[in-house]
């Protein structure tokens, strides 16, 4: 059974692109080959010009922490950990130097408004509060590309339009944007809605709020 089935999609520097469809509709697994944590089983999938099924191991290790942030539903913090202390993650593996590292990652609290909630850990954190630190992360090597895999589903709705308000302010500042949402009024806040439904594309549209 194919989960992706014939897609030809191009997303340009800079542009803001929401992807929907109802369950199993192959949004997860675009994400993740776009992301370049699966390989397609056929065709190419080309990422800032470089051919991903000839990169090796490292290579595609690098290209995942240098060149893209991942933001998830389900934020995927360390539990014990301060927000401090999560947003360094990504660092820790680029071998930054601590004092850089605590730099950085306090700027990117700061650029999510958390600057009050560096030391409290993810249970002491609202949903929203979570999702900006796990924002603060995916930031914190300055991407390109940040990919959020339903970055709204687990907050409430005020929260949800301040992590909106977040990721346009990125956009507008020269960084691609993918999205996966099921949710409209999330999507609307992307320049391109796209539809999958059983793993093809069946519709592109510009979003009404463009």
């Amino acid at each position: 059974m194919k989960v992706l089935d014939d897609i030809s999609l191009t997303i340009k520097k800079g542009e803001f692109v929401a992807i929907m469809g109802p369950s199993g509709s192959g949004k997860s697994t675009l994400m993740h080959i776009l992301g370049a944590l699966d390989l397609p089983t056929s065709g190419s999938y080309l990422l800032d010009g470089a051919n991903v099924e000839k990169l090796t191991d490292d290579q595609l290790a690098e290209i995942r922490n240098q060149k893209i942030g991942f933001v998830f539903q389900s934020f995927n913090l360390l539990p014990r950990t301060s927000a401090l202390d999560n947003v360094k993650v990504p660092m820790d593996y680029a071998g930054v130097s601590d004092g850089e590292q605590d730099l950085k990652a306090r700027a990117m609290l700061e650029l999510v408004a958390l600057t009050d909630r560096i030391n409290h850990t993810p249970n002491k954190l609202s949903g929203g509060q979570q999702q900006r630190v796990a924002i603060a992360r995916a930031l914190v090597m300055n991407p390109a590309i940040i990919l959020a895999d339903e970055p709204t589903g687990n907050i409430a709705s005020v929260q949800a339009e301040e992590v909106m308000a977040i990721f346009k302010k990125l956009n507008k500042e020269g960084r691609t944007i993918v999205m996966i949402t099921h949710e409209p009024d999330i999507a609307e806040h992307a320049q391109r809605i796209i539809h999958l439904k059983d793993g093809k594309i069946v519709g592109q549209n510009v979003s009404p709020r463009t």
